[in-house]
Formats: structure tokens, sequence, C-alpha cells
């Protein structure tokens, strides 16, 4: 029930409009770590454990694992349901009809999700990763949680457990004779059970996981596109070559 609370949570976030990507708070770059396979291994399991209760990444199969270094048997022994089988897809525990019922709402498939929070100037992997790491205390709002990145989020922090509490440092500034608040750091409120180099290592391992889970074949994409320009290179010089040899006596 609690991982269902987590994830009915982040599907709040999700289905709201970003209005933070337009906003003052700029966004991070996220770590690259498509490539790493320990970093994708382990955001699978905290996907699976804090977020398929609720979302369901419907594109995706069990079995597509393997592409990360997983072997049938640890996919079935840690990341999959009782009765899920290897070959069926990333569908979430909760009943779709009972979740609109309980919450107004169905939480969204992440299948995509990190391709679809792309914005000007930034990736979607990106936007997750500032996402979930910039969420505070706020008293004032209905769930105790607020985010620099989305302002007046719906959802509480899903990770706050690992992350503590926090909140932001803001300093008044004159702008054109309008003062305005600054970020200027973070202050700690309440550790949590990681530390912040920790939970910035395991936001990158889920960001990182959903990122490659929006096109699971992206990498080798990538190889066989360089391979594909170096050859179209050593063809282009072929042909210039050829050309050169049949009109050399045509004047």
């Amino acid at each position: 029930m609690k991982k269902m609370l987590l994830g009915f949570a982040l599907a709040l976030g999700l289905i709201g409009t970003a209005q933070a990507a337009g906003g003052s708070f700029p966004i991070e770059k996220a770590p690259n770590r498509t490539n790493d396979i320990a970093a994708l291994q382990n955001g699978a399991k905290i996907f699976v454990n804090y977020c398929l209760s609720c979302h369901s990444a419907a594109f995706m199969r069990f079995n597509r694992l393997r592409d990360i270094g997983l072997t049938d048997k640890q996919i079935a022994e840690n990341l999959t349901f009782t009765t899920d089988k290897i070959g069926d897809t990333m569908k979430a525990a909760i009943d779709p009809k009972q979740a609109k019922d309980w919450f107004g709402a169905n939480p969204p498939d992440l299948s995509v999700i990190a391709r679809s929070r792309a914005g000007h100037g930034y990736s979607g992997a990106d936007y997750l990763y500032t996402f979930l790491r910039t969420y505070y205390r706020d008293e004032t709002k209905p769930t105790g949680w607020n985010n620099l990145v989305f302002p007046n989020v719906g959802m509480p922090n899903p990770l706050w457990q690992w992350q503590g509490e926090q909140r932001p440092v803001m300093q008044k500034v004159d702008s054109h004779g309008h003062e305005t608040d600054v970020f200027k750091g973070w202050e700690q409120v309440k550790p949590g059970a990681m530390s912040k180099a920790e939970f910035d290592q395991n936001v990158g391992d889920l960001v990182a996981y959903l990122q490659w889970m929006g096109e699971p074949a992206q990498n080798s994409r990538v190889r066989l596109g360089v391979w594909v320009m170096l050859f179209l290179a050593a063809f282009t010089l072929v042909a210039w070559r050829l050309n050169v040899a049949f009109w050399k006596d045509v004047k």
C-alpha cells in the first residue's frame, strides 16, 4: 500500500503541466548513464519498487531487461510480481478502474516519460532529474510539500525517506525596482536515509533507466549510426576518385 501511495503521488506530479519548465529555476543536466549497465540495473530496481505499483510501462516487457545484463532468473526473482511472467509487459499492479474511482485519475504510463518531458534547451531526463531532487517542505500546501521546478505541485516527495527534508535558501534581490526571490542553495532540515551524494546517484540511476526504457535500442542505434557515417565517408571518397578518373579525358 505504501508503494501504491508513492506511485500515485508520482502520478499526480506527472499528470499536470510542467509549468516550472518555463519558470525561473534552472533545469540541471542529468548524468548520462544509458551505457552504464550497473546504473540501469539499479534504476530498474527502483522503478519496479517505487513506480510500477501504480504506473504501467505498457511498451516494455520484462524480458527486455536482458539487454541491461539481467538473466531471466534475476528478472523473475527480483523484478516481477507474483503473477507476472517474463514475457509480460510491465503493467501496474493497481486496477485502472479502482485507481480512477479512488484518485480521480488513472496514473499515466511511464514508458516514454523521459522523452515526453523534454523542453527548450533541456532533455526529458534533465527535467526528471532536477524535478525529483528539488522537493522541499511547505506546510502551506495540502500535501506538505512543494517543488522548485514545479511550483504548487500536486504530489508529495515520493523519495522523501531517502532524501530527508530540505528547504530552499532564498535571497531577495532588487530587479528593476521590484524585489524578487533568488535561489541561493539548500538547507538540510532533517537527514534522510541517504547522503546527498547517494541520493543524487540513485535518482540519476532511476532517470537513466526511464531514459533507456523510452528507447531501449538507442545505444545500438548510435553505434550503428557511427559505422554508417564512416562507411558513407569512405564511399564518398571512392566515388569522388572514380568521378575524377571517368572524366579526366573529357574537356
